[in-house]
């Protein structure tokens, strides 16, 4: 039996000075091995790719505009929104390192997925503009330099394959991926800009800018709106995708000594730390000692999960008053 419901009972608790935030958030024997302060090794990369795309950004903005180029632009626009996206990664790394605090008891872990959904927005935003102005040119076609735009896009094709590849050799957070993102959609900015820059220096057929923009934009939607998903389902604390929730509460239940179990909860504390919490009924709290092992084991070896908080319940009709006194 797999009941949702809650029902908890408040116990007044003592505190006194001794009492620590360090003290509070140690693990001990028999406690995850997590760790909330998640470490992150990408941070290093992080920084060259930033410092990379910051500065070939300063001089596509200003080639795009001398060669009225969207497709240039929209490049350029990419290269400004992966600057600040990468710098906002950056940031959100720093955050995530520290330790968890009295007023932060979980640490800082979900800033990446924050910075995750606030860079996915911005690209969304990115997308639409360019969409529009696209449409704009395809009606009314604007002159282009066409070997201005062809030199630039082929410098910025360069560097941003040089970064996309640091970031994929290094994408084991969701910021990061969403950093990817960014940098594989100013990739392909960068090729339907040398594109139209070869195709209108040959041809002088304006319309194949706006038509490349739009065609990059539609690329950019799918990847754009996986990483938006993802950071949304962490940041509002969804069951890891991973976990099939109702096969958790149905392997629980066949655990020898649980009769129910109710006020079940998963969620991932961090990316790739999922936690577990819920009320486990049974018949003799003597034996829950033996229960919570079977549990801990079940949840790591079949559903990877390690952080177990788990409360046992005994109906008040099936207890002695030498249970009573066990389970108070």
């Amino acid at each position: 039996m797999l009941n949702h419901h809650h029902s908890h009972d408040h116990k007044s608790s003592k505190t006194g000075s001794a009492l620590s935030s360090a003290g509070l958030h140690a693990h001990k024997a028999g406690d995850a091995k997590h760790s909330h302060a998640k470490e992150v090794s990408s941070q290093k990369v992080l920084m060259i790719a930033l410092i990379i795309t910051l500065g070939f950004a300063a001089v596509e903005v200003f080639a795009g505009f001398f060669a009225n180029s969207l497709a240039l632009i929209s490049d350029a626009g990419h290269m400004v929104t992966d600057a600040a996206g990468l710098l906002l990664a950056v940031v959100a790394q720093v955050i995530s390192k520290r330790p968890p605090s009295a007023k932060n008891s979980f640490g800082f872990g979900r800033a990446e997925a924050l910075a995750a959904f606030v860079n996915g927005l911005a690209m969304v935003l990115l997308v639409i503009w360019i969409s529009v102005e696209a449409i704009s040119r395809f009606i009314s076609p604007h002159l282009v330099a066409g070997e201005t735009v062809t030199l630039v896009a082929l410098l910025g094709l360069l560097v941003n394959i040089f970064v996309a590849w640091m970031l994929s050799r290094n994408n084991n957070s969701m910021n990061t991926r969403a950093a990817l993102v960014h940098v594989m959609g100013d990739l392909l900015g960068s090729v339907a800009a040398l594109i139209a820059g070869i195709v209108i220096q040959y041809t002088g057929w304006m319309q194949i800018d706006p038509i490349l923009s739009l065609v990059v934009c539609l690329l950019l939607i799918k990847s754009t709106v996986s990483i938006l998903a993802e950071s949304y389902h962490f940041l509002m604390k969804g069951v890891p995708k991973q976990i099939d929730f109702l096969k958790v509460g149905d392997d629980l239940v066949n655990i020898n000594g649980v009769n129910a179990i109710h006020d079940l909860h998963i969620w991932e504390m961090t990316p790739g730390y999922p936690a577990l919490i819920g009320h486990i009924e049974i018949d003799h709290i003597t034996e829950w000692p033996k229960i919570m092992d079977d549990i801990r084991e079940m949840l790591l070896s079949v559903h990877g999960i390690d952080h177990v908080t788990l409360q046992p319940e005994v109906h008040p009709a099936d207890q002695t008053p030498e249970h009573a006194a066990l389970a108070l």
